[in-house]
């Protein structure tokens, strides 16, 4: 355990960032999940809403720092191609 004080800080600050990014980083793989799940169902009408909510989702968390921004781009471009193969 830390004994100086900053230290104790840096601590407290980092697991409720690390919270904060598992959260959206959960909430963002359930989203491309979604997607996949849609695309291999078959569900053509529910496939562009759920890829708009997952674009969403992806671009939060570029905003966020959890995502770098090609990390973001590569994903979002996965998907995409991903649906429009499908439709």
């Amino acid at each position: 355990m830390a004994n100086i004080k900053s230290a104790k800080k840096r601590i407290l600050v980092s697991a409720k960032r690390q919270a904060r990014n598992k959260h959206i980083n959960s909430a963002t793989k359930t989203a491309i999940k979604k997607v996949t799940k849609a695309v291999g169902a078959g569900q053509k009408d529910d496939v562009q809403a759920l890829l708009s909510q997952a674009v969403c989702a992806i671009d939060k968390a570029c905003s966020k720092g959890v995502y770098h921004k090609n990390t973001a781009a590569r994903k979002k471009s996965r998907l995409a191609k991903l649906v429009n193969k499908a439709v």
